[in-house]
């Protein structure tokens, strides 16, 4: 038992480190002042309108999420080494071709497409097969740590972009990168591996949280889709990363009048807030609930957002804390919808049926951050921006109030007439 738990816990790690690499989405707002001050200064490298600067990251995260449905299914059918050697070349491909251009159309193709795409495919890889080897009572702290690795990238990526684009300029940094995530990815991706078929992990237990399916309840993509319940998932996903995308992406740029050259420091402390807030979500809900965990964490972002409106750029000390809270609670989604799918809709179809579920994460990322640019750009504050957001925060809030895993939104019909279970004959 002890070597099945060794290659449980490899299995993990190997995870958190491909995360470590594909995290570099979460830097955006470096590569975007880079190519805001080329535009601003006019030296003819960058022809873009200010409107959208944030293009090629809002195509990235709306492809990201897509392509982690057909990821999902690919993972499910023949497991997460393709699946993750996939995503470490599209990623690199993506990088690589962006070092040769300064086009607009061919960042959307480079970062927004093809490194959206192996950003989806690497991260479908890596939490279904960590999970599977852990019983149900780990599933959020599991779940929080292999995806710690993506929130924390920031840390490393953002002074060392700095340095590199300092050093080489953003075309060679891009270069540098690309090469290094797919060999990286590529590597780490010989050590995913799944349990053999019928693996039931000692300490499992029938009930995991609160409110969870019941043992062996599988439903298929189609069965999922006609729940209330995914319905409201995926609503309160959407609004509760893409207000957390909005900042993300233009963190640096808040920072920068109050900073200088130093605003990575808010990249990485966020990044630092993203990755804790993870775990401890993860942990918090194995033990009172995913859906108090949610209402939870919706709330305390709607207020964190909304006090942007009252924080002047020279306040370095209130931006960098909320910041790093933004961070915090915009982590705690990406341990949380993981779990709720698998404790809600089951193991079997997980990769397909989280893929569904994160697509609601690449909307809400196109959405927010493309509105709130242009809002920006027409009005010259982001105030109107955080209202909405923090708005739409609450809703989400209350909504989790209303969640509950399928079985538990149908009474039994009178009379005691069973009530079919989906994925049982």
């Amino acid at each position: 038992m002890d070597q099945v738990k060794n290659i449980g816990w490899r299995v993990t790690f190997a995870g958190l480190g491909i995360n470590l690499a594909l995290g570099i989405l979460y830097t955006w707002s470096i590569f975007k002042e880079s190519i805001k001050e080329s535009i601003v200064a006019g030296d003819g490298r960058f022809d873009w309108n200010l409107a959208a600067l944030n293009d090629p990251y809002a195509v990235c995260c709306l492809v990201f999420a897509f392509a982690m449905i057909l990821a999902g299914r690919v993972q499910d059918k023949t497991g997460p080494k393709m699946t993750a050697i996939l995503g470490g070349v599209l990623t690199g491909s993506g990088l690589i071709l962006i070092a040769f251009s300064t086009s607009w159309i061919v960042w959307i193709l480079g970062f927004g497409i093809l490194t959206g795409a192996g950003l989806g495919f690497g991260y479908a890889s890596a939490t279904p097969p960590a999970i599977k080897w852990f019983p149900p009572a780990k599933t959020g702290m599991i779940a929080g740590m292999v995806v710690a690795g993506f929130g924390l990238a920031s840390v490393y990526i953002a002074p060392l972009g700095t340095w590199l684009i300092n050093r080489f300029g953003l075309s060679q940094s891009m270069l540098i990168f690309g090469v290094a995530f797919l060999v990286v990815v590529c590597v780490l991706a010989q050590f995913l591996i799944n349990p053999p078929a019928g693996y039931v992990h000692p300490d499992a237990r029938a009930t995991a949280t609160r409110a969870a399916a019941p043992a062996g309840i599988d439903f298929s993509p189609s069965e999922m889709m006609k729940t209330g319940t995914f319905y409201k998932l995926w609503l309160m996903f959407c609004v509760g990363s893409g207000a957390g995308l909005m900042i993300i992406g233009s963190v640096a740029g808040m920072a920068k009048s109050g900073m200088g050259s130093m605003a990575w420091i808010v990249v990485a402390l966020m990044a630092v807030g993203n990755a804790s807030g993870r775990i401890i979500a993860g942990i918090v809900s194995d033990r009172i609930g995913r859906a108090n965990t949610l209402f939870i964490m919706l709330s305390f972002q709607a207020v964190i957002i909304f006090s942007l409106m009252f924080i002047a750029p020279g306040q370095v000390i209130l931006l960098v804390m909320a910041a790093t809270f933004i961070g915090f609670n915009y982590g705690t989604n990406l341990s949380l919808f993981p779990s709720v799918t698998k404790d809600f809709f089951g193991l079997k179809n997980f990769g397909v049926n989280y893929g569904l579920v994160f697509s609601a994460w690449g909307v809400g990322g196109f959405i927010f951050p493309r509105v709130s640019q242009m809002i920006v750009a027409y009005t010259g504050t982001a105030k109107m921006a955080y209202i909405l957001a923090a708005a739409l925060l609450m809703t989400g809030a209350v909504l989790a109030l209303m969640t509950r895993a399928p079985e538990t939104e149908t009474q039994p019909p009178a009379m005691g007439i069973p009530v079919p279970v989906p994925g049982k004959n």
